[in-house]
């Protein structure tokens, strides 16, 4: 087991990585916490080259300190006609109440795996830290992304994941527990029933890699810091609890599940992008799944529930909304982003 710590490995003060959450932050979020002392991430898997350019020059105006840029690795997925209409015809009640004509609906992918027209991008901006859900990028472009000296992280929800990211390069692993928001890392077996919670799977991982470990899931005190590095975590990522500061743009909506009692319930999803990921149930979840057969391969149910979103949104409902979420809500504060960083970190003075 390794004894070398986040902030030995990435230069931070803290042992805090804000974990990246492509659509609910941009880099506000990640400047506030890298200014902090902690590692601040911009998620880029669903940004434009205009937009990511944009994102990197303003995060490098505002912080000298380390920061990191998260990306997906999935393979595109093959358009199939026949699930199309499927996972439309589970759609058109809804599709029905809210007036959405079928063809007014485009078709296609909403996130985009790390390629070399991404790389492009990176490579003026030089980011210190590059993570990965899903896996690693080809071999090619991960030179790429160590040729500026990049440390290289990646998400693992196995022992069998952790110890093929050790093989293939990955400085340090993100132990991503069952508990956690947002779409799970898993990229080796699509079978729910591998994944397990934080702290049963950090230890599996620490006893077969030699690289450091990040432990992520469910932790959102400093309570919860304190005992994942005491259980011999290099340090944590926490993402639900940073949902409700003002540098987040959570939406309204959003903001107002978790608050409420209902936050208290998440469950494993695909209906929103095809792919696993918690969130807060609400209507749409209960109605369809939460996992449904009909949904097609990530990222491809994303269009057809789209408008829906936006509907339900315009009224002032979540119920088509991915109102991502880990297991544990209660440390969600609205505070500066910069505020709750250090007090993640209380128990360690």
């Amino acid at each position: 087991m390794t004894t070398a710590t986040l902030q030995q490995l990435v230069g931070t003060e803290l042992p805090i990585i804000q974990a990246p959450m492509a659509g609910v932050q941009v880099g506000a979020l990640a400047v506030a916490v890298s200014n902090a002392g902690g590692l601040g991430s911009l998620p880029c898997a669903m940004l434009t080259s205009d937009t990511m350019r944009s994102e990197l020059a303003a995060i490098r105006a505002q912080t000298t300190r380390p920061f990191n840029v998260n990306f997906f690795c999935h393979a595109p997925p093959a358009v199939s006609a026949e699930r199309e209409a499927r996972w439309r015809a589970a759609l058109a009640p809804y599709h029905a109440e809210f007036c959405i004509h079928p063809a007014s609906i485009p078709a296609g992918p909403g996130r985009a795996p790390f390629s070399h027209e991404v790389a492009d991008v990176l490579e003026a901006f030089k980011p210190p830290v590059v993570s990965f859900h899903f896996g690693l990028p080809e071999p090619e472009l991960l030179s790429r992304v160590r040729g500026w000296g990049a440390k290289v992280l990646a998400s693992a929800t196995t022992v069998d994941e952790a110890r093929w990211l050790e093989a293939r390069g990955a400085d340090a692993i993100i132990a991503q527990g069952l508990e956690a928001g947002g779409h799970r890392g898993n990229f080796m077996s699509d079978e729910l029933t591998t994944q397990v919670g934080l702290f049963a799977l950090l230890p599996q991982i620490l006893k077969v890699v030699s690289v450091p470990v990040i432990a992520a899931g469910g932790i959102a005190d400093s309570r919860g810091v304190a005992a994942a590095l005491a259980l011999g975590a290099a340090g944590v990522q926490v993402g639900t609890a940073y949902l409700l500061c003002p540098e987040a743009t959570t939406s309204a909506v959003h903001r107002s599940a978790l608050k409420s009692d209902a936050s208290r319930h998440t469950a494993l999803t695909n209906v929103f992008t095809g792919r696993p990921a918690r969130g807060i149930v609400n209507r749409v979840m209960r109605e369809l799944g939460p996992i449904s057969a009909a949904a097609p391969e990530f990222p491809l149910a994303v269009a057809a529930m789209a408008p829906l979103r936006a509907r339900a949104e315009a009224q002032g409902s979540g119920d088509f909304s991915p109102l991502w979420s880990g297991q544990n809500a209660s440390g969600c504060k609205e505070v500066p982003a910069a505020q709750l960083t250090l007090e993640l970190c209380r128990a360690l003075r």
